[in-house]
């Protein structure tokens, strides 16, 4: 038991550490489209919930928050008073609601898909793909909590710095808003079923399942 924990540990700090390197290695971590940054922080953070648990997601989840307000905070877009309260562009700027949407949505990344995919497996026990296809939805429902919470809960906190921001009409905010999540949150969502479905696959062989919940 004591080694089966050592393992969940070290993995942990692995995919801490793959969280840090891909931050900061520019256009891998965060991609910055100008108006926003695209992520891939993502995929370490939905196999860790779904390989490590979801308490241990959770902590990685944080962590991608962290460095989305580190990152917004340092190397801005257009869009980064939403997810940074120390960033300002003359009257506009963030506040305690940026901290919210910085953390809240990524720490849901990593519990949700681990609780998704340990559903799916009971709910599909007789198919025999069933591992694939929850590990593909799990994956996809890691993603599209992040881009969609995070970008309805702009809408909600920053509508009008929004609006400013980007030289638009109050009333079409909402549609700029579905705009972005189809052309961030699509391709984010492949990836994560690709890319992360392809590693959880590989990484819960060696995982013991009772460790999965620490």
């Amino acid at each position: 038991m004591k080694n089966k924990k050592t393992l969940s540990m070290v993995m942990t700090a692995l995919f801490m550490a793959i969280i840090a390197v891909m931050t900061f290695i520019p256009n891998v971590g965060y991609i910055n489209l100008i108006v926003i940054k695209a992520t891939l922080l993502h995929v370490p953070v939905i196999v860790g919930s779904i390989v490590l648990g979801p308490k241990r997601g959770a902590v990685l989840g944080a962590m991608f928050g962290i460095t989305s307000l580190i990152k917004n905070t340092l190397e801005p877009s257009l869009l980064s008073f939403a997810f940074s309260p120390f960033y300002q562009v003359g009257e506009i700027g963030g506040n305690a609601w940026s901290v919210v949407i910085a953390l809240a949505p990524r720490i849901l990344v990593g519990i949700v898909p681990y609780y998704v995919f340990t559903g799916l497996e009971k709910l599909l026990k007789r198919i025999r793909i069933r591992r694939v296809v929850a590990l593909s939805i799990s994956c996809a429902s890691g993603a599209f909590i992040n881009t969609l919470l995070v970008m309805n809960l702009i809408y909600f906190c920053f509508r009008e710095e929004f609006a400013a921001a980007k030289s638009i009409a109050l009333d079409t905010v909402y549609s700029a808003i579905l705009g972005i999540i189809a052309v961030n949150g699509v391709p984010e969502a492949v990836v994560a079923v690709v890319i992360g479905g392809a590693v959880s696959l590989a990484l819960l062989r060696i995982v013991p399942q009772t460790e999965r919940m620490g």
